[in-house]
């Protein structure tokens, strides 16, 4: 039983290695890339339209709506990386029903570069939506002396989502291993889904948390704004 699919390696030449992890997380990418290919290909305007043009639509609707009610106001400027997001961890999970597949999200290593994306895209919307100057001032409100303590913050919930993915994902496939080695077949088909759900759950919340951040540090200006009028 393999910890982490950073473990299972499949080709390796020096330091050099090829592991569970990294063919996994292409073959995500991959699905995703192709699966959005073919469903805009022939897209309609039309009442009649494919079912997978009507998936597509609720996807995108859902999500725009998730990231409205969170507080982003023009939620198309997120739904780019905050649906990518969600629908690579959402992804991810699906697959543990395919016999053979190792969830990426399963290593310590693809949780950390997805909070890191979290970590360089809550700044860059920040500056994009107040400008340099105004989005680095929020580290020193409501006093200078907050500053390294913002900074410890926005080091620290990166390194939380990290972790939380990380730790919900690989227990989950420890249990269900786990279970195969001594019970019937039965009880681990439930604990499969259960796990399925748990995994949809946590690509939901990384997702909202992502998104809380990104709010956060785009909100200064327009509460500024509100305030003066």
């Amino acid at each position: 039983m393999n910890l982490s699919p950073d473990q299972l390696i499949y080709w390796q030449m020096g330091f050099i290695k090829l592991n569970a992890t990294i063919v996994f997380t292409w073959l995500v990418m991959l699905v995703l890339v192709l699966s959005s290919i073919l469903i805009t290909r022939k897209l309609s305007t039309h009442l009649q339209r494919s079912r997978w043009q009507n998936l597509l639509e609720v996807v995108v609707i859902t999500i725009n709506q998730q990231i409205e009610e969170v507080g982003l106001n023009q939620p198309h400027k997120y739904l780019g990386f905050l649906g990518s997001l969600f629908l690579f961890i959402a992804l991810s999970a699906l697959g543990t029903i395919i016999p053979g597949f190792e969830p990426p999200t399963g290593s310590l290593s693809t949780t950390a570069v997805l909070a890191l994306c979290v970590l360089v895209a809550v700044p860059m919307f920040g500056i994009q939506d107040q400008g340099l100057a105004r989005y680095l001032s929020t580290y020193t409100k409501p006093t200078i002396i907050m500053l390294p303590f913002n900074i410890i913050s926005e080091i620290s919930r990166t390194l939380a989502l990290a972790v939380r993915l990380f730790g919900n994902m690989m227990s989950g496939a420890m249990i269900i291993a786990i279970l195969l080695t001594i019970t019937p077949f039965l009880f681990p088909i439930v604990m499969t889904l259960l796990g399925l759900l748990t995994g949809i759950v946590q690509a939901y919340i990384f997702f909202v948390l992502a998104t809380v951040y990104i709010a956060a540090a785009t909100s200064t200006q327009k509460t500024s704004a509100a305030s003066v009028n």
